[in-house]
């Protein structure tokens, strides 16, 4: 077994970077596992929540047989990409960075941009269509795993370290509201602040970004009357039900009628055409219709043990002296649990409404073949991570698989 010691790009100590094929690590196949039980609960679950929709394709499974293809091709693209070295990406990042920005402006122009519901986020390609937010979030977050590990200092004891990364997220997001996508700008912003406390900005500094931030968003919610509905309606959703309280309304009866075990797989009354998009931004309450309290628990505990693990495989890789693929998989853990949590604060009543999808389970191949993607990416860290400790035994690495 040959191995190459490679400096890593932080200054820190230099660590044996091997192929896979010479070292032969051992994947984390708990969190394999769990991955594959959220995303086939998911499937089951669009399959369930789509039948009444479907039929207007012909078929009461025709969504269920999309997101099938689209579930295939993401296990397929995360099989390419977990090949691909993280050296490559790191040096990819700020390529990535112009590419997802060239998709925002994009999107924008007038003509190239497919509007669906007012909003203007999709390029539509005739037999499928992209969700261009979905594909700038990991490249943003790469380039920030990237910036992270090349200037750690500078970006925990310097202003000007904290100015270019908090650049890069709130133009991105200012491009996200001009979609408009409030809930995939807030998404970015919540976890691009987080990825700087985790890289060792302290709280103050923050709060000078954080300060304005929250006017802007308070200005923006106060100046835009369909968001000061929303608000009204998720305060008070049965002051008028049947207009802007009814989606809450809705989900709210689905989950009080799940009772513990649930009414029974495909049994909902409230996916049919009661509860709007019940196979992509409702589905928590179809899921908790059907399988009750116990179920939604079940998938509670997945996401968690999946953010978890993705945590501590980024601690390990700093611990190793991988900064990069520390970073990034905090990164993809943050943004993960963030917008499950807002997903299901949603489905349950206490977060107002927003169309953000579920991540794993909520219909859409932008959604699952991104997410997919970047997870594979994780488990690529985790297994340089053993294949270190594998080469070294005496590192003291952390051995919990």
């Amino acid at each position: 077994m040959t191995d190459r010691h490679v400096a890593t790009v932080d200054g820190s100590a230099p660590v044996a970077e091997q192929s896979l094929g010479e070292r032969r690590p051992r994947l984390d196949y708990r969190l394999i596992g769990a991955l594959l039980a959220l995303a086939l609960t998911g499937l089951v679950m669009v399959g369930s929540a789509s039948i009444a929709m479907a039929e207007r394709f012909g078929s009461p499974l025709a969504l269920l047989q999309r997101q099938s293809i689209y579930l295939a091709l993401a296990l397929m693209a995360a099989v390419a990409l977990f090949q691909v070295p993280m050296s490559s990406w790191q040096a990819a990042s700020r390529t990535l960075l112009v590419f997802g920005y060239f998709l925002l402006i994009l999107i924008l122009i007038p003509g190239i941009g497919h509007e669906v519901n007012g909003a203007t986020r999709w390029l539509d390609f005739g037999i499928f269509q992209i969700q261009v937010s979905e594909l700038a979030r990991p490249a943003i977050l790469m380039y920030l795993a990237g910036y992270f590990a090349r200037r750690p200092e500078i970006v925990r004891r310097r202003w000007r370290g904290l100015w270019i990364p908090a650049g890069i997220i709130v133009g991105a997001a200012a491009l996200m509201l001009a979609e408009p996508d409030f809930g995939g700008a807030a998404v970015l912003v919540g976890t691009g602040l987080t990825m700087l406390f985790l890289a060792g900005v302290g709280l103050a500094r923050l709060l000078v970004l954080l300060l304005p931030l929250s006017a802007g968003a308070a200005a923006l919610v106060l100046t835009s009357p369909y968001r000061l509905e929303r608000i009204s309606g998720f305060l008070n959703p049965w002051a008028d039900p049947l207009d802007s309280g009814f989606q809450l309304t809705q989900a709210l009866i689905a989950v009080g009628r799940g009772g513990w075990f649930g009414v029974g797989l495909g049994e909902s009354v409230q996916k049919l055409f009661y509860l709007p998009e019940a196979h992509t931004d409702f589905l928590v309450a179809v899921l908790a219709e059907e399988l009750g309290l116990i179920g939604l628990l079940a998938v509670l505990a997945l996401y968690s043990y999946i953010v978890y693990r993705c945590l501590r495989i980024g601690a390990r890789s700093h611990r190793q002296g991988r900064a990069f693929g520390g970073h990034l998989a905090w990164g993809v853990a943050v943004w993960l649990g963030l917008q499950s949590a807002i997903n299901i604060g949603v489905n349950l009543g206490v977060l107002p409404t927003k169309g953000l999808a579920l991540p794993l389970m909520s219909y859409g191949g932008s959604s699952l073949v991104t997410t997919v993607a970047m997870l594979a990416l994780v488990l690529r860290v985790e297994a340089d991570n053993r294949g270190a400790e594998n080469a070294s035994p005496a590192s003291g690495g952390d051995h919990d698989d």
